[in-house]
């Protein structure tokens, strides 16, 4: 089936342009030539400096740190460009989709930021949307026009798998990603570990406080095995390292860890390169500046995935099939 376009453009914001580079370079497209300004007042000023008139405009922004709100502002202000430049079909590839921890009223008084985020998108002029491992799948139902959520989890467990470990257990860092984590387990032929934490009030009888101390426990048996925490995103690493912990506690021979959003939020890569993790796996969906690696930290690239994805909506081609000869049934 071929493209009722006759031309793909690709177009970029600053939220991870290495990774809009290797995806223009995979498909044999350049990125657009595109203005991005911030004036002295904070404005942000965009302006295509070539024609998308009736063509298939692809914009890659990722919605990183620093400056979220910027990044948020340019994805927007991009697509009204293309929108208003009578752009044929656009579709936004957002490889990390933020305030995907907002996506319901869990207390009184509190939006639901992950809604309100799909309603700017559309309403900028999105035809469609793509984006990678959301850290809530109903996020999906936010949006009232196609939606590809693709998943790099394949990527990780290839990585993995590679190894040929036979005393690995996977561990859940917690129960809310028992699920997915279970999923990844069953594509490594490995066992499951959930670490489990619980909130218990406690009454002090001397002043008539209240307090609600956490207590983490750990369902399997992890002791004498490689143990791996798998996660969709790590933001201060403070959960994952409490994790580490208790792994060390429960004699854990050695600890990896693998997540595909490197956030990376306050000091947690110092915390990190610090801690007992022999490996951390995570994919470039986020960039990491080269000054912040270390030799534990290991970025698969989702470039090839992405292109792949693009090029086949650009043809007409059925995304899905993609992934039937890469991923485990597990992981579908």
């Amino acid at each position: 089936m071929g493209s009722r376009f006759d031309e793909m453009r690709i177009f970029a914001g600053n939220g991870n342009l290495p990774l809009a580079r290797a995806i223009s370079e995979r498909l044999g497209v350049p990125l657009g030539d595109v203005t991005i300004v911030k004036f002295s007042n904070e404005n942000i000023f965009v302006r295509l400096n070539e024609s998308v008139r009736e063509k298939d405009v692809f914009v890659i922004q990722s919605l990183s740190m620093p400056d979220l709100s910027d990044r948020i502002m340019e994805l927007l202000i991009l697509l009204d460009a293309c929108k208003r430049a009578s752009a044929g079909r656009i579709t936004a590839v957002i490889p990390y989709y933020a305030y995907g921890r907002t996506d319901k009223k869990d207390q009184p008084r509190v939006p639901i930021t992950a809604r309100l985020l799909a309603d700017m998108i559309q309403v900028a002029g999105a035809h469609q949307v793509m984006t990678i491992d959301l850290h809530a799948g109903q996020i999906q139902g936010f949006f009232s026009i196609p939606m590809d959520e693709l998943t790099a989890m394949h990527l990780l467990v290839r990585y993995f798998a590679d190894k040929g470990w036979n005393d690995l257990i996977v561990v859940s860092p917690d129960v809310g990603f028992a699920k997915r984590a279970r999923n990844f387990a069953e594509a490594l032929n490995a066992p499951l570990a959930i670490a489990e934490k619980r909130r218990l009030q406690h009454f002090d009888r001397k002043d008539g406080s209240l307090t609600v101390p956490e207590i983490l426990n750990l369902i399997g048996d992890v002791r004498g095995k490689r143990c791996l925490i798998v996660d969709d995103e790590i933001a201060t690493g403070s959960s994952i390292l409490e994790v580490v912990q208790l792994l060390e506690k429960e004699g854990a021979s050695e600890i990896y860890a693998c997540c595909v959003h490197p956030v990376f939020a306050g000091n947690a890569i110092e915390r990190l390169r610090a801690s007992p993790i022999r490996e951390l796996v995570v994919t470039d969906t986020l960039p990491v500046a080269p000054e912040r690696r270390w030799p534990g930290l290991t970025i698969l690239s989702v470039s090839t995935l992405i292109a792949e994805v693009i090029q086949r909506i650009h043809s007409g081609v059925s995304v899905d099939t993609i992934f039937q000869h890469r991923r485990h049934p597990a992981l579908s």
